[in-house]
């Protein structure tokens, strides 16, 4: 039997309590709950000014990054993420077309496959999720990630070129190099007008965090 439209408010809050249910067991603030949340809440927020179906906005936005509970290093997130979506919206009898429009949402999000969005739902979820991304809340993200992901030999910064002016940009090397090889993109990358509008402000936010770290490298240099 399909879901109906007057299930779906149901249906989003169970997806909503088992997705945070099964989050509870992940060690990473940066891709955590707390970022499934963000995602969520500022899809919702983009959803109604762009005029996209608030209920495929909401489901792929809560299971966007569910692949990553898998841990598994050899398959991308994103495709985990599909793979489990399905398998959850199967219990609860979505139309075809719903489900299809939710997994190509959860698809396209990500940075690194650059996958084209089709529609307005995953051009909203891709916006929702690259803004997390920037800002306060993006510096905190980067600060996390590269703590967790850093090796023996990973600098905070290239004593030389701390800000990649000289050097390709190498973020497994160099913590603040992430910022130029991807935070600073994600803003032209931005496909809603909404989206654009957030992303320059946070963007904005965080060359002034840049500007007052080269400040104060050269203080100490003095």
């Amino acid at each position: 039997m399909q879901t109906t439209t007057g299930d779906m408010s149901q249906v989003l809050l169970s997806v909503y309590t088992e997705v945070e249910r099964r989050f509870q067991q992940v060690n990473d603030p940066a891709h955590g709950w707390e970022h499934v949340r963000r995602v969520y809440s500022l899809a919702e927020y983009l959803a109604e000014r762009e005029g996209a179906n608030r209920f495929i906005v909401g489901m792929a936005a809560l299971m966007h990054d569910i692949g990553r509970l898998e841990h598994d290093e050899a398959a991308h997130h994103a495709d985990l993420s599909v793979k489990s979506a399905a398998q959850l919206m199967n219990e609860y009898g979505l139309a075809p077309e719903i489900q299809d429009a939710v997994l190509h949402a959860i698809e396209a999000h990500s940075f690194s496959r650059n996958i084209e969005p089709r529609t307005i739902e995953a051009r909203v979820v891709r916006d929702a999720d690259r803004l997390d991304g920037l800002g306060a809340i993006g510096i905190m993200r980067w600060a996390i990630t590269g703590t967790i992901r850093r090796t023996p030999e990973t600098l905070s910064y290239n004593p030389t070129d701390p800000f990649a002016q000289q050097h390709t940009p190498d973020d497994k090397r160099y913590m603040l190099d992430h910022f130029y090889s991807k935070l600073l993109k994600l803003e032209d990358s931005m496909s809603t007008e909404t989206g654009r509008k957030l992303a320059r402000q946070r963007t904005a936010f965080m060359r002034l965090y840049l500007d007052e770290f080269k400040r104060e490298l050269e203080i100490q240099a003095q």
